[in-house]
């Protein structure tokens, strides 16, 4: 019975923490306000302040994690009402997201391998790109922690969300599907939501990086790990 009790909290304190969070960005709508960066910083310090054990909050968050699934198919639906736009340009989205999928294993290798870390941190960030699930797969056939994978991939999501808009400016980037593609392949779930709100054109080809980069990636980082491990 005390499991189901903090199964209900954990995933309760979410939904409330995921809510304010939301109001909080419309406020002051920033891309360090996102609700998956403040949500994630207040669960985190909630957890250590109370000294809760990560094991009893995913006796709930476990869940909410398993809607991330579902979550991933329901972008097929801009991803339909854009198909017109995809067919007219698959090369460069093709040829750009293939770009962004080896750029994103090789990155990971060499940052870690730079840092001196460990065959099972470097087979944990090759798949930093691609949603989770996908990631967590890829890292467990590399011999690698999958939680620790969950983790890069929050990180590599994030990061991309936050710096995305400045990079575009920076290098004069204007065109949503080239915006798309770039948020997608490097930034995943987490950045095709920040681009479905740019425009549903941008986050339609955000949904179509994302999903092809994960194709990608499953395919080239176990021989990448067997390169470079």
């Amino acid at each position: 019975m005390s499991e189901w009790w903090t199964a209900a909290a954990a995933i309760a304190g979410t939904i409330a923490v995921y809510a304010a969070s939301k109001r909080a960005y419309r406020w002051f709508p920033i891309p360090l306000m996102l609700p998956i960066v403040t949500g994630t910083i207040v669960i985190i310090l909630f957890l250590l302040v109370s000294r809760i054990p990560y094991s009893v909050y995913m006796n709930g968050g476990q869940w909410i994690e398993s809607l991330l699934g579902p979550a991933v198919v329901a972008l097929a639906c801009p991803l339909y009402e854009q198909r017109h736009l995809l067919k007219r340009y698959l090369l460069p989205i093709l040829s750009g997201i293939g770009t962004g999928a080896v750029i994103g294993i090789v990155s990971g290798f060499v940052f870690t391998a730079a840092a001196g870390a460990s065959k099972e941190w470097v087979a944990a960030v090759l798949p930093k790109s691609v949603t989770t699930p996908v990631a967590m797969d890829i890292t467990t056939t590399l011999g690698g922690d999958a939680p620790l994978a969950a983790m890069f991939v929050m990180v590599a999501g994030i990061g991309g969300v936050v710096v995305h808009a400045r990079v575009m400016d920076v290098i004069g980037v204007t065109d949503p599907v080239a915006k798309g593609i770039g948020m997608g392949s490097a930034a995943h779930a987490i950045g095709t939501a920040k681009s479905l709100e740019n425009s549903e054109t941008e986050g339609a080809v955000s949904s179509v990086a994302m999903t092809v980069s994960a194709v990608i990636v499953a395919f080239l980082a176990p021989l990448a790990g067997n390169l470079f491990l």
